[in-house]
Order: structure tokens, then C-alpha cells, then sequence
């Protein structure tokens, strides 16, 4: 069954579920319970599909994930009535209208998406080019703040210094820069003046946005438990510094004791421990912030932060996609569910939502951008700094959730916040392209970086790209470079030391890297280390392994009959009249079935890469048994061939017996399918002895078929 047709089946079974489903019964704990199981799987199935459809037309994923939200929420096709289910599968609960423990998912996503970014951020990069970046990133944040919060002043006619107007200011000071990051990787911009301006402001971003929170977040909790205007200007600034202060403390400790603490982690547990005790740690510090009337988010990025220049930071990341990539994306499905598209679509929220966002453009355009023109930047070189800046993504997400749950936000004003975040991510990309495609210098002297080249390397296997990648990063790292992972969702790294600025972009089976022209032959040299140090590396592990020996002591036959491979068993794809002389023959006669039946996508491809498994080391086994196999672009889906050849063939078997039943297993390179699973039951079951005699005198395909279907 291919890949569309179990889609098929599950959203039908999911489907079937939901008609057959009957809460009425239950109460209490159990029903709430049950509703959960049901919503999140919803949520899960639709918001991969939003997201893959999203990628699919050239849209960021969040796009697709928040529009997937807000169509299958509790304001639109989630109200819809089913059986036992008369009010819809998802409903308006009062406050942040989805239901809590919903919610509740979704502000853990937010705590784990804070808790990454803070492993991403390169603090030495923020200490080592505080100047530009710092004067770029802080212009964009007061910009951003200060008409924000001006426009909510003006619309909202309460005071600059109200909870709702400064929460409007601040969703409006984070920038997305893994969005910004992908373009400039494509059209081969990282390295240019602008686009290091960018990578550097952005880390400055996302600090000075989290240490604005922390101050709103310390004078909301006080504002709101007073009358209006019960506090003067110093009480709130008084406020303010202690907020700041708290922050600050923990972030200091934290950078301080960073290292003793990662060594703690370890100590604790192995590699599959301490990824799971830093989160659990982020957790924990989230709940005391959020206990201090500060948000969770800030407590989690404090954590992430500490650990980042640690030698487990990168585990860590690693460790902890999993739960990345199943959280973030219902994080931002739920944003959406939280959208009453009644009250967004009415012509004042309209008006009010157009506007907030342009001034959020405007604001990212003018405040990073007017500064970097007295760093040396020409006017197009300050558009593309300030358009670079402008995508805006998790973290006002984040920020507008936190004011509807406090009840900061009316449901009207949250949609604002996800209409400004869909339209900054949708228009700066073609935006930024545009004024990239204009060519020129974007500096008024031309300075290192103007022009890069690129050195693209091309590996066999897509495991290989990432172990010559990795190691790279590594000797960067002992060479003294600041090595910054610019999102968790994409495989580009910055790396900068002094005035020397390094991109490196893995795709599948290749390594891109991008330096400017004075740079390359440093690159080179490192790059031919990397692989001398890798080739030794390999060759000590011949020395000491020994292929043969183990290929001894393979014992196929002794092992789980699971059948897993009658799932890609087709009598199409049988045949019992092989005549081939050699196993090269044999081989290529059952390539010529698969081609017959249709299965066979690059036939030149496959059987490249069969011939090349079989000549590095023979796959006879015992018995009479061959399994050829390989993972290969020459299918599309897992293809399983069977033969058997009456006279025999010499296949260099562990036994030295002649082989008379051939079974080909072949795997599409990049599929995530089990490819030995599939080889080691298979030879488990035809190690049977009655199995194995009975295929040597079946007379047909279908005798073939019948036999191990019936194995």
C-alpha cells in the first residue's frame, strides 16, 4: 500500500472515529480526557497536512500549521455538529476559547520551541559583534515597541503605558529570522555584509525581545492588581528595573555556571538522560518565572541559553527534535484554533489588523535599517537589512497567547497579532528576493564579503553529508569560530571569527559552503582535513573490523519470523525460470522482472547499486539462500524480487552451497522504510528447511506467492 493510500485510510479511520465517538456518557475526568486523545489527533493529522501543503506551494510551514488552526478551530469547521458529539469536536471554552488541556499542550510546545532557541543562540557571537548587530537588532526592537504600542494607544484610546498597549508593542519586536535565513541561503547571501548585519541583529533580537518581555511581564502583574492610574511613571520604572533585574541575575548565573551545570546533567545520566533532565530543568525554571509574574517562556530561554556553549548543547538539540517537531507545529495549530474568525473578519478589526502590520513592516524597515546607514550601508543595502528583519513567527505567537490567557487581549486583538504574523511571513520573503535581485553593493566602500563564492561537495549518502558536515562545524569550533544553528527546522549554520563570516547548507546529499573569495583556499585546506582525518578514521576501522568474519556469522535463519515483508510481496514480481550463469546474470534477470511489472524507476541506477553491495561483499547466505539488496534512487516505493534458479548458481555462500532461491529487496534511498527488517525475516523464514524445499519445486509464480504468504 503506498504512501496516499494509508493517508487515505487514516483520515477515513479518524474520520470513522469521530462519527462513531460518544462522550454523553462519560463525565468528569474521563470525558475531558477523552476529548484530548480525540482533538490532538485531529490536530496532529491536519496540521502536517496544512504544513506539507504550505511548503509545497513555497509558503513557510507556520503559515500553512496557523491557517490549519484557525479552519478546523471551534470558530469554524471544529463547531460543526457530529454524532455524540451535537456541539462539534471542538468548542468555545471562555478565555482563551479552546479547551484547557489543549492549551495546556500548547504552552508546553512554547516552553520547549524557547527552551531551543536559547540552545541556538551563540552568546559569544552576541558579545563579539555587539556594535553593528546591537545597534541593527536594538533598532528594530524600539522601533517595532514604540509604534506598536503607539498605534494600540491611538485605536484602543487607553494609555501608552496600558497592559493591552504594551503587550501590542512587544508582539511586534520579534523577528523570525529562519525565515530571512532560507533566502538569503538560496540566493547565496549569507555571507554578504547585509545578510551577517541580519544574522547578528537577529540574536540581539531575540535577547532584547526576551528582556522586554521580562519588564512588561513584571509591570502588567502589578498594573493589573491596581486601579487606573494608580501607579506613577517611577513606580512602573521601579517595576521595570526589578523585573530586569531578575532576568538578568538568572541569565548571568546561568552563562556563569553554564558548564558546571552541563556537567551535572551528565553525571546524572547518559546521553539518553541529560537531554530529557535539561528540559525537565527548563521546566522547572519556566514554572518560577511564571510564579514571579513573569512568563514561562523566559525561564525556558534562560535555561536553553545557559547550556548553549556546553559540549552537550548539540545532543541536546538533537535529542529533543523528536518532541520538537510533534509540540511546535500544534503549538501553532492551536494559535489558530484561538482565532474567532467572526470577530477578524468584521471591518473595524480588519482596518485596525491592516494597519498594526504595516506599521510592524515600516517599523523593521526604519529601525534596522536607518541605523545600519551610518555603519557603512548605502540606502539598498539598508532596505535589504531592514526587509531581512522583517518576518515575524513563534515568539508573538507566544507573547498574544499569553495576553489572551491573562485576559490582556480581547479575542479580536489576538487575531491582529496572527493576521500581523501570516502577513509579515508571506510578503518579506518575495520582498527581500526582489531587492536582492537588484544587484549591486549594499555598502558604500566594497568591504570583505561583498562577493562570495561557493564550494559545493557531493557525497554518496546523505549520513555521509552529515558526518563530513558535523566534523567540519567541529574543527571550526577548535579553530576558535562561533558556530550558530540558524533554526532547528533547517540544516544551515553561520560561523563567524574576526572579519571572516562562513555559511554551510546541508541538502540531502550535499554540502554547500559560502565564504568570501579571500576565505575559499582556508576552506578548502580545512575541508581536505576533515576528510583525511575521516579517511583515517575509516581505515583504522578496516584494520580492526573484520567484514568476512562477521558475514560468518550471520545466521538469517535462526532469526523473528515477523513476515514484515508480505506487505511488498507481489506475484508480479516472481518468477521461476532463472537461467543466468552468474549472479550478475541472475541479478540482472530479476531486474528485468521488476522493469516488466512496472517497479522499476532508473534501471541503469539500481542496478549500479546492487552490483556495487554485491561486489564489496557477497549477500549468499546458507542454505542455498541469496538477498541481494540495496537502498537505491532506481525505485520509488520498496520493491521485494523473488527468483529461483533449478540448476544452481555459485553465489559464495557462508557454506559454499549452490544457490537455487534469490529474493532482491530494494529500497528508495531516502525512504524512512525497513529496509534489514525486511531482509532479516525474510531469510528467517526461508531458512526454513520444509519452507525452502517446497519453493525449490513450486512450478509457478503463484506457487511462489502461496508458499510465503502461507509461511
Amino acid at each position: 500500500m503506498n504512501k496516499r493510500k494509508w493517508l487515505l485510510f487514516l483520515v477515513f479511520l479518524s474520520i470513522g472515529g469521530l462519527l462513531f465517538a460518544n462522550t454523553e456518557g462519560e463525565s468528569g475526568l474521563t470525558a475531558q480526557m477523552t476529548s484530548l486523545v480525540l482533538e490532538l489527533g485531529v490536530v496532529i493529522f491536519a496540521v502536517r497536512a496544512g504544513g506539507a501543503l504550505a511548503k509545497k506551494i513555497g509558503l513557510p510551514p507556520v503559515i500553512g500549521e496557523l491557517l490549519t488552526g484557525v479552519i478546523i478551530g471551534p470558530y469554524a469547521l471544529g463547531a460543526l455538529p457530529l454524532p455524540g458529539m451535537p456541539n462539534g469536536l471542538f468548542q468555545v471554552y471562555e478565555g482563551v476559547g479552546v479547551s484547557p488541556l489543549l492549551y495546556s499542550f500548547a504552552t508546553v510546545a512554547s516552553i520547549i520551541l524557547l527552551f531551543t532557541s536559547g540552545l541556538e543562540t551563540d552568546i559569544d557571537m552576541f558579545l563579539s559583534y555587539s556594535v553593528a548587530g546591537g545597534v541593527v537588532g536594538l533598532g528594530g526592537v524600539l522601533a517595532s515597541y514604540l509604534l506598536g504600542a503607539g498605534l494600540a494607544t491611538l485605536y484602543m484610546g487607553q494609555s501608552f503605558f496600558s497592559p493591552s498597549s504594551m503587550f501590542m508593542g512587544i508582539m511586534s519586536t520579534a523577528t523570525s529570522v529562519g525565515i530571512t535565513a532560507r533566502i538569503l541561503s538560496d540566493r547565496k547571501k549569507m555571507d554578504s555584509p547585509e545578510g551577517v548585519t541580519i544574522l547578528a541583529a537577529a540574536v540581539f533580537d531575540d535577547v532584547l525581545g526576551i528582556v522586554l518581555l521580562a519588564i512588561v511581564m513584571g509591570v502588567v502583574a502589578v498594573v493589573t492588581g491596581h486601579q487606573a492610574g494608580g501607579l506613577s511613571a517611577w513606580g512602573i520604572g521601579s517595576i521595570a528595573l526589578k523585573a530586569f533585574g531578575l532576568w538578568l541575575g538568572f541569565t548571568v548565573l546561568g552563562l556563569l555556571f553554564g558548564k558546571h551545570l552541563g556537567n551535572g546533567l551528565k553525571k546524572m545520566g547518559g546521553e539518553a538522560h541529560y537531554p530529557v533532565l535539561a528540559l525537565g530543568l527548563a521546566l522547572i525554571l519556566a514554572g518560577f518565572f511564571e510564579m514571579q509574574g513573569l512568563a514561562m517562556i523566559i525561564g525556558a530561554y534562560i535555561v536553553g541559553i545557559s547550556l548553549s556553549k556546553t559540549d552537550i548543547a548539540y545532543l541536546i538539540l538533537d535529542k529533543t527534535k523528536p518532541l520538537y517537531d510533534f509540540f511546535v507545529p500544534v503549538f501553532f495549530a492551536v494559535m489558530g484554533m484561538m482565532v474567532d474568525i467572526r470577530q477578524l473578519v468584521s471591518p473595524p478589526v480588519l482596518l485596525f489588523g491592516g494597519l498594526y502590520t504595516l506599521v510592524a513592516i515600516i517599523a523593521k524597515i526604519l529601525g534596522a535599517g536607518l541605523p545600519s546607514l551610518f555603519l557603512g550601508f548605502n540606502l539598498r543595502g539598508a532596505v535589504r537589512i531592514g526587509m531581512g528583519m522583517v518576518p515575524r513567527g513563534e515568539v508573538a505567537l507566544i507573547i498574544a497567547g499569553i495576553g489572551l490567557a491573562a485576559k490582556i487581549l480581547d479575542p479580536s486583538v489576538f487575531g491582529v497579532a496572527i493576521l500581523m504574523t501570516m502577513v509579515t511571513s508571506i510578503v518579506a520573503p518575495p520582498l527581500l528576493n526582489l531587492v536582492i535581485s537588484q544587484g549591486g553593493p549594499g555598502t558604500r566602500k566594497e568591504v570583505k564579503g561583498s562577493v562570495s563564492e561557493s564550494i559545493e561537495i557531493t557525497l554518496p549518502t546523505h549520513e555521509l553529508a552529515e558526518l563530513v558536515a558535523t566534523t567540519f562545524l567541529r574543527e571550526l569550533e577548535r579553530e576558535g569560530f562561533f558556530v550558530q544553528l540558524m533554526s532547528i527546522r533547517d540544516e544551515i549554520s553561520h560561523i563567524r571569527k574576526g572579519d571572516i563570516s562562513i555559511s554551510l547548507i546541508t541538502e540531502g546529499n550535499k554540502i554547500r559552503i559560502e565564504t568570501a573569495p579571500e576565505d575559499i583556499p582556508f576552506v578548502r585546506a580545512t575541508i581536505h582535513e576533515v576528510m583525511v582525518r575521516l579517511d583515517a578514521n575509516f581505515d583504522a576501522l578496516k584494520e580492526s573490523f573484520d567484514p568476512e568474519k562477521l558475514r560468518s556469522e550471520l545466521r538469517v535463519h535462526t532469526g523473528r519470523k515477523d513476515l514484515t515483508f508480505r506487505k511488498i510481496l507481489d506475484k508480479s514480481c516472481i518468477t521461476t525460470t532463472l537461467q543466468g550463469m552468474s549472479k550478475f546474470e541472475v541479478i540482472e534477470e530479476l531486474v528485468d522482472v521488476l522493469e516488466k511489472a512496472g517497479k522499476v524507476a532508473n534501471r541503469e541506477q539500481l542496478l549500479r547499486d546492487v552490483m556495487d553491495r554485491e561486489e564489496r561483499m557477497s549477500t549468499g547466505m546458507e542454505h542455498g539462500i541469496a538477498l541481494p539488496h540495496a537502498r537505491t534512487a532506481g525505485v520509488a516505493t520498496q520493491t521485494l524480487a523473488i527468483g529461483i534458479h533449478r540448476r544452481g548458481i555459485d553465489f559464495q555462500t557462508i557454506d559454499g552451497s549452490q544457490v537455487h532461491i534469490i529474493a532482491m529487496i530494494l529500497t528508495p534511498a531516502g525512504d524512512e522504510a525497513p529496509h534489514m527488517q525486511v531482509l532479516a525475516s525474510l531469510g528467517a523464514v526461508l531458512g526454513d528447511d520444509v519452507t525452502r524445499q517446497r519453493l525449490s519445486k513450486a512450478a509457478s509464480p503463484e506457487d511462489v506467492y502461496e508458499i510465503l504468504m502461507g509461511a
